[in-house]
């Protein structure tokens, strides 16, 4: 997963694979998940990502045992 946030705009975009996006669906307003052919998601996109409550992220780093 890589997840993008452009501070300017203020949208969150989340990408869980390289597969081509063939179908987008709003989930509401600031909400978008595009999927693959095979129906897997691909990608979620968060509008005023900062402003609804979805950051700041919390980063957890595992350490190896």
């Amino acid at each position: 997963m890589k997840a993008t946030y452009f501070d300017d705009d203020d949208i969150l975009v989340m990408r869980f694979s390289d597969k081509p996006i063939t179908r987008e669906v709003s989930q509401d307003w600031n909400t978008h998940i595009s999927y693959a052919a095979d129906g897997t998601t691909v990608e979620i996109v968060v509008l005023d990502a900062r402003a609804s409550g979805a950051l700041p992220v919390e980063v957890l780093h595992g350490q190896a045992a």
